[in-house]
């Protein structure tokens, strides 16, 4: 490290399924959050780290600013909202489009709030013409004068070199916050019991993902094999049996293609057994919220 070495942190903030997990992931080379095509996958602030000869990014990335509907949604909000005032930079992603709906124009009046500089980053790029990319830049041109606008693609990884290039400019000088190595501050038990809450996400019906949280109730490591026993939350009884499935065929599902991703992270066998619990309402719940790792009051 030297005197020119730069460090800081830098929030992905944007409406819910715009890419903000996805880019993530791609820009620290690893999968770390998780992703799903429904909203409102990410509840948690989670960071992650990005180390390079010139300086080190600490990612923030948030769930999707949208219109609470539960205490659960309330959380999410103020998490998101509150990353705004403590980052050096904000990156906000948007779809490539030339309508600037309410959801964006809600950003906007928060955005114009703060004072960090602030790069639009228009995701999915590779959904569109590049002819086009020049109208949907001017749209949002007119809007604000932000620091700079990337156009990126999240899932083909293009553009990701200038975009990081874009946040160093950004960050001040001085040591970096985490060790080289160091790729996230989430705790393997965390990331084991969100890749657990993606599979459900992609397999389940569509009014079941809101309402299911995931614990885990043991994690312990016997040689080259790690057993974990989990529990799927859910809000109904009727929802229990979904998740469960004919003869136990969905919950085998979601387990077998949690595993593979487990053991990648772990680099090594893993032993996961499934249950399934009802708590009814438990987004509306502080108590519970707070026991499956939503703890409301540290964003009030």
């Amino acid at each position: 490290m030297n005197d020119q070495f730069k460090s800081g942190f830098a929030t992905l903030i944007g409406r819910p399924n715009v890419g903000k997990s996805t880019l993530m992931n791609r820009l620290i080379g690893q999968k770390i959050a998780i992703t799903s095509s429904k909203p409102q996958t990410t509840r948690n602030r989670i960071q992650t780290v990005y180390t390079a000869k010139e300086g080190q990014i600490v990612f923030v990335d948030t769930p999707g600013i949208h219109k609470a509907k539960n205490r659960l949604g309330d959380y999410m909000v103020n998490v998101a909202e509150h990353t705004l005032r403590e980052v050096d930079v904000i990156l906000w992603l948007v779809e490539p489009s030339d309508f600037i709906g309410a959801g964006e124009r809600h950003i906007l009046e928060k955005l114009s709030k703060v004072d960090t500089p602030v790069i639009l980053v228009i995701n999915k790029i590779d959904t569109v013409k590049k002819t086009e990319l020049l109208h949907f830049i001017d749209t949002y041109r007119k809007e604000r004068d932000f620091e700079e606008i990337v156009p990126v693609s999240a899932l083909k990884g293009d553009n990701t070199k200038e975009l990081i290039d874009c946040i160093m400019k950004y960050l001040p000088y001085g040591p970096a916050f985490f060790d080289v190595d160091t790729i996230t501050d989430q705790p393997q038990r965390q990331i084991a019991a969100e890749m657990i809450r993606e599979k459900a996400l992609r397999c389940l019906e569509e009014e079941i993902p809101h309402g299911i949280a995931v614990t885990i109730e043991k994690m312990k490591r016997r040689g080259d094999l790690t057993d974990i026993e989990a529990t799927i939350i859910c809000e109904k009884d009727s929802h229990k049996g979904i998740i469960i499935g004919r003869q136990g065929a969905m919950l085998k599902k979601i387990g077998t293609q949690a595993r593979k991703d487990i053991e990648a992270m772990l680099d090594g066998r893993v032993n996961l057994q499934l249950w399934v619990k009802v708590k009814k309402d438990w987004r509306d719940s502080e108590f519970l919220l707070k026991n499956f790792g939503y703890n409301q009051k540290e964003y009030e």
